[in-house]
């Protein structure tokens, strides 16, 4: 999803990588991985979870594999 991407309702994916915006409630199979510019304000449920400095996320994260949520230093550049 790119940075300047919104999405309001239920979003149920195998993967996925999110720089934009979400309300709502977010699904994912295996990998979540939040960029630096992601505002999400939803329910997130995903086996495991990237999540960059300066992302937002308002809303219940439940991690599904028993691991920590991981934080990492954003280096791609915005798109």
């Amino acid at each position: 999803m790119a940075v300047t991407a919104e999405w309001h309702g239920e979003i149920h994916a195998h993967a996925a990588v999110i720089a934009g915006r979400i309300s709502g409630r977010l699904v994912v199979e295996n990998k979540l991985e939040v960029g630096a510019t992601a505002v999400i304000r939803a329910d997130i449920v995903a086996r495991s979870i990237a999540v960059a400095k300066g992302a937002v996320i308002d809303g219940a994260v439940t991690v599904t594999s028993g691991e920590p949520v991981v934080r990492f230093e954003e280096k791609r550049a915005a798109r």
